[in-house]
């Protein structure tokens, strides 16, 4: 049984480990890739309901995985696939769920529940495979707590620092904060000459500092971006250190501009989200994950800059469904862009690759700006 905090109740079979779960409802429009997204630890606390029928075609393998475990809290499916076929599966979906303890149902109307969230916006759910009363279960929904307001970072992060060297000769290095950071992000860097040093999301100005980065990294990650220290980042940006964030860290380069963020209804996920790059006038095909967005300020156009302590700041990336921001530009007074943010996922494993462009952007960045920086040393 599927109980939304609206009392929307739905009812479908044991999917994954039995028992009883509870998170903030949200779909995924993916047609593929869900291995990738259940390990993404942006969906920590969330119950992903996906809107392709059929899910678990071809298993799950040992590669493909983005981070040490499966992060959902719960997951609904329309068709589960009876058996795996893929020559690299190593395990059956439902078998890799119960393995974890993930609590899923099947044979949901998902067509069904994808639009009650549309219209009515994600909301807290459970699920349960041993409560047989739907308002025994609603009780227990709304006594969850709302996304709004949840400082998840820290649940998701690396324990301890660690390196991923660089593919040949090291080029640059980069300083990566992990907010919940997806292992392709460090991997397509290291393909371009740079050494990784991811951080923990505590991680301070001082720790940033001590590793000498050409530059630092905001990851992905789960949760509020109102809840997060902002303290590093503005850090980041005093000492004029070239910054590149996506998702979770965009809102926060955002919010550390002075600029504020909101909830929106229900989301951006899947990996099929059209965005224009308005540096360069072209769509791409982009993959997303965020609950909230960067709020434009009141009265400006979203294609005129706004000025902050640290620079002009523009729009650089619009979604082209609904006019959200999707991405952010900081250029000093000579114009010269001195960090860069977008909302979705360059990194986009399981694909597209559309926006795998901006890992290049970011190190004509760090290179422009190095021989400035030694001068200053």
């Amino acid at each position: 049984m599927l109980v939304l905090e609206d009392g929307r109740t739905f009812h479908g079979d044991s999917y994954g480990a039995p028992g009883e779960t509870f998170g903030e409802a949200v779909f995924s429009t993916g047609m593929t890739g869900y291995q990738e997204t259940l390990t993404d630890p942006s969906y920590h606390r969330q119950v992903v309901v996906m809107t392709a029928p059929h899910v678990g075609n071809t298993g799950m393998n040992d590669e493909d995985t983005e981070s040490r475990r499966i992060w959902v809290s719960g997951y609904v499916v329309r068709d589960p696939a009876r058996m795996p076929s893929s020559w690299r599966s190593r395990r059956s979906l439902d078998d890799a769920l119960r393995e974890q303890g993930v609590v899923g149902i099947s044979g949901v109307d998902t067509r069904a529940l994808t639009r009650h969230l549309r219209e009515r916006g994600a909301m807290r759910v459970g699920i349960s495979t041993i409560e047989a009363d739907p308002e025994a279960l609603l009780a227990r929904v709304l006594e969850q707590p709302s996304m709004t307001g949840a400082d998840l970072a820290g649940e998701v992060t690396t324990p301890e620092p660690y390196v991923v060297p660089a593919v040949g000769d090291r080029r640059l290095t980069v300083v990566a904060l992990d907010l919940g950071i997806k292992e392709m992000t460090p991997t397509l860097m290291a393909r371009r000459g740079i050494e990784v040093r991811v951080l923990p999301s505590s991680a301070t100005i001082d720790d940033v500092l001590a590793a000498e980065p050409d530059g630092v990294f905001f990851s992905n990650g789960p949760g509020d971006p109102a809840t997060a220290d902002l303290s590093t980042l503005s850090g980041v940006l005093d000492h004029g250190i070239p910054y590149f964030g996506i998702c979770f860290g965009n809102q926060l380069f955002g919010r550390a501009l002075g600029l504020g963020t909101y909830k929106l209804g229900y989301g951006h996920r899947g990996i099929n989200q059209p965005v224009m790059d308005r540096t360069t006038g072209k769509v791409e095909v982009t993959a997303h994950n965020h609950g909230f967005a960067v709020r434009w300020p009141e009265g400006v156009p979203l294609d005129r800059p706004t000025t902050t302590p640290y620079g002009v700041v523009s729009v650089s990336h619009v979604c082209l469904n609904d006019d959200v921001v999707e991405g952010l530009e900081l250029r000093d007074d000579d114009g010269n862009l001195t960090a860069f943010s977008v909302q979705y996922h360059p990194e986009a494993a399981a694909g597209p690759h559309d926006a795998e462009y901006l890992f290049d952007r970011f190190v004509d960045l760090m290179r422009q700006s190095g021989p400035a920086r030694e001068g200053e040393r």
